[in-house]
């Protein structure tokens, strides 16, 4: 496939507002940033929400509106809020998105694991906020929660909003559960698969293991599956290569990594959106269009969202 669907991860939940002065986090910028990454060419965006007033995560209902209307007034790019949220959240606080605003796509976690982020307090001292040390302290014994009757719950809500799943897979055995859920018969066919790697507690980010991911799910899936990577830090750009070569879409962000080069913060989404279409270009590839993306992904358009 020639045509390439770029995904802009906006903001995360994982990155503090101390870490880089250019995280996005108020509703104004987050809708800029989308707008700013659609013109740099990306098909998709990634939505978290934050609280406006000090950048901690958010499942506000109302904020998330805000974002994704504020988005969709200036832009035909296809919004995938989250559902993975933060730890901190309740599965319904999670989903709640969801039933409410019935989006195009939303992540759907595809299993349960541990999901650390304690080691980069060896590198922060000074935090803005006070939420910061203490939720990054936090990381440290928690266990990201998506056992079998919450994907079955998960399934069941996205069906009934028409709502694609953007299965988020963090570890191999999570490509088992996905084949396992179509087989009960939550999750249909063709799946849409994209594959985070280099968290702690998840799946290292090398080329072997980003292939051997691929393996195994054309072996539990057949070919009727497509897949994207996201890679954390400096492994973005790398993995990112190896699977648009391999037959796969990319997904950049600030949410993934902060750099746009060793030592250089990204001032923007965006930029991460341009240096990853310059790369896949020379490679003789063409970033998709929204539209082209919701005709490869099989989404329902923006006009049946509910915001």
């Amino acid at each position: 496939m020639s045509k390439v669907i770029i995904t802009a991860a906006l903001t995360g939940a994982i990155h503090t507002p101390s870490m880089s002065e250019y995280l996005p986090f108020k509703i104004e910028d987050l809708i800029e940033e989308a707008v700013r990454s659609d013109n740099a060419g990306a098909a998709v965006v990634h939505v978290h929400a934050r609280n406006p007033e000090d950048g901690s995560p958010s499942s506000s209902g109302e904020v998330f509106r805000a974002i994704l209307s504020g988005i969709k007034a200036r832009s035909n790019v296809v919004v995938t809020p989250t559902t993975g949220g933060s730890y901190t959240m309740t599965p319904r606080e999670r989903l709640a998105v969801v039933s409410a605003l019935e989006p195009e796509m939303a992540t759907f976690n595809a299993g349960s694991l541990n999901f650390a982020l304690y080691p980069v307090l060896e590198k922060y001292k000074d935090f803005k906020y006070d939420w910061e040390k203490s939720y990054l302290q936090g990381t440290e014994s928690f266990i990201f929660s998506n056992h079998f009757e919450s994907l079955h719950i998960y399934s069941q809500t996205m069906s009934e909003t028409n709502t694609r799943p953007e299965i988020e897979i963090y570890d191999v055995g999570q490509v088992n559960n996905v084949a396992q859920l179509v087989s009960e018969g939550y999750l249909k066919k063709p799946v849409y698969l994209q594959y985070v790697m280099g968290i702690l507690g998840g799946i290292p980010a090398t080329t072997d293991n980003l292939l051997y991911l691929i393996r195994e799910s054309k072996r539990l899936l057949g070919d009727d599956f497509k897949w994207s990577v996201c890679a954390a830090g400096r492994f973005q750009f790398a993995m990112g290569v190896v699977n648009v070569l391999e037959g796969g879409f990319w997904r950049v962000g600030l949410e993934d990594n902060l750099y746009l080069e060793k030592g250089v913060l990204a001032k923007s989404s965006a930029e991460q959106v341009e240096k990853a279409i310059r790369i896949i270009r020379e490679l003789g590839y063409e970033p998709a269009t929204p539209d082209e993306a919701r005709a490869i992904l099989g989404l329902k358009g923006l006009d049946k969202v509910n915001y």
